[in-house]
Parts: C-alpha cells; structure tokens; sequence
C-alpha cells in the first residue's frame, strides 16, 4: 500500500475554510487527499499547531525545518521521500500523481 504524509503549516483545520480568508487549495487539497484514500493509498495528516510531536519524530521533517525553516511547509512525503515542500501541489500535479499513486500498477498488495 502506497503512503503519502502531509505535514502543515499551523492552521486552525485541514480544509481552510474555517478562517476569514478561505484559500481554495486547501479544500481541493483535501478532497485530492479522500480520492486517493478511496482509492487504497493511506494518508496521514499532520497540522503543526495541532500535533508538533509528528514534526519533531519525523527526521526528514526535523531536519526540513531545521535546514528552511517554515517556508519548507506543507511538505509532502510519498512512501517516506520527499516529494514536494513549500506548496500544495497543482490542480495538475494532483491529477498527475493520483493516477501514478493509485493506479494498480503502483500499489502493492
């Protein structure tokens, strides 16, 4: 089974829209997210405010922080190596990696 990490920035939730300023990544971020849980990848979240232990036992995060700083979040991890840090990915990445992620090929059993 394939595994992808998403390590936040503080925020007060993962879809954004609980804030004044609604940025319309996050709530296409996140049904990115549900379609590759539906499609047998295991996702695992983690927002800064709400659970720094994940950032601090991880050490790729660790040292991404350590080395950028915030600017290196959100980072995103697929099968533990880093794939992409600093930015949500695109409407086109999304598409791009859901149907590398999730297709048969990819996942094992």
């Amino acid at each position: 089974m394939k595994l992808i990490q998403v390590f936040d920035p503080p925020m007060c939730c993962s879809t954004g829209v609980c804030g004044p300023d609604i940025d319309p990544t996050l709530p296409r971020f996140a049904g990115w997210l549900a379609e590759l849980e539906r499609s047998g990848v295991k996702v695992e979240r983690y927002n800064l405010a709400h659970q720094p232990l994940a950032f601090v036992q991880n050490p790729a995060v660790k040292s991404l922080l350590d080395t950028d700083g915030m600017t290196a979040l959100p980072a995103l991890f697929l099968d533990g190596r880093l794939a992409l840090k600093g930015a949500y990915p695109t409407a086109e990445q999304s598409a791009a990696w859901l149907n590398e992620i999730a297709s048969p090929s990819a996942t094992t059993p």
